[in-house]
């Protein structure tokens, strides 16, 4: 996972600390990581790499079951985590690629990402992007205070993609994979896109302030190593409503505690009592703070409004 500014991962995952002093902000993925069941995915995809590993490996499996069963075993159950932390490390190094290439730094050599990079410039080149001309803002930190939460967009950019090819103002994700069809998306995905698109504040690289543009249209854009595509996604008021009950859950989460007293029946005999823990916080908790168990921002609560907005960098007006 890339890291952005002002981003820090604690016990609870992801926060973002607020430059103008006021409680962490929940990272987007977060939310989505503690909320949403991403079983049905994982566990099958988990499971056809291990039975793969065990099928491609039976004699060194054999041999191993007779003389380390306890490390064979260990081994086999890191297959699936290590395939995964080796594609998210891929991930990373290709959302960096293509900001670098966006903001004009120099990129790193890199034979594995370079595939990817290549069809990003396609697509930009597909879509007649000048960069300077028509790309509002890359990698940038968005806030929603009221909420609690914040997020990194990856990609604003306007695209000829309004009648008569006007210009709208899109908001994009990028997803790579080795493996997934270039269509491919998550129903998750359209979820990220809706919270960081009405998002109240935009936080430039120098941490000043302007309110979030008016976003058009979102979409993944999915890059692989020989195709790309750019697949809209509708992250309306439903999906940010729908975001806002995950945000809500994943807060109580954070602040709930990891065990309860029991409850014994009169005249039982009461064990000696242990140390109760909570779980513990990795960050400082005021008493206004979601970890406080008195949230300062509620996602019920707070109206479901979006604030007027302009461009955080000058660009072409549809």
């Amino acid at each position: 996972m890339t890291s952005p500014k002002h981003a820090r991962e604690t016990e609870r995952g992801r926060y973002y600390s607020d430059p103008a002093g006021g409680p962490d902000l929940v990272s987007v993925t977060n939310v989505i990581d503690t909320a949403v069941n991403k079983s049905h995915a994982l566990v099958p995809w988990g499971v056809k790499l291990t039975v793969e590993y065990v099928l491609d490996n039976l004699t060194a499996i054999a041999r191993r079951i007779l003389t380390d069963r306890t490390g064979l075993v260990k081994d086999i159950k890191a297959i699936h985590r290590d395939v995964r932390e080796q594609a998210a490390d891929l991930g990373d190094r290709v959302h960096n690629a293509a900001e670098a290439h966006v903001l004009g730094a120099p990129t790193v050599a890199d034979i594995e990402v370079a595939p990817y990079l290549h069809q990003f410039r396609l697509w930009l080149t597909a879509w007649g992007i000048d960069i300077d001309k028509h790309v509002v803002a890359a990698e940038i930190t968005v806030l929603h205070r009221r909420l609690g939460y914040a997020g990194t967009a990856d990609l604003m950019v306007w695209l000829p993609t309004g009648p008569g090819g006007a210009l709208e103002l899109w908001l994009i994700d990028y997803k790579s994979s080795a493996t997934r069809p270039a269509k491919s998306v998550y129903p998750e995905n359209t979820l990220q896109l809706a919270a960081l698109r009405y998002a109240e504040t935009v936080l430039l690289p120098d941490d000043t302030e302007q309110p979030m543009p008016r976003i058009e249209r979102t979409g993944v854009l999915n890059l692989r190593s020989g195709s790309h595509a750019l697949v809209p996604m509708p992250a309306g008021r439903d999906a940010h409503r729908a975001f806002r009950g995950a945000l809500e859950t994943t807060m109580w989460l954070h602040a709930a505690p990891s065990s309860y007293p029991a409850l014994y029946a009169p005249g039982q005999t009461i064990p000696p009592a242990r140390r109760r823990t909570t779980r513990k916080a990795a960050w400082w908790a005021p008493a206004s703070s979601p970890c406080s168990g008195r949230p300062a921002n509620s996602a019920a609560s707070a109206p479901d409004t979006a604030s007027p907005a302009t461009t955080p960098t000058s660009g072409p007006v549809p």
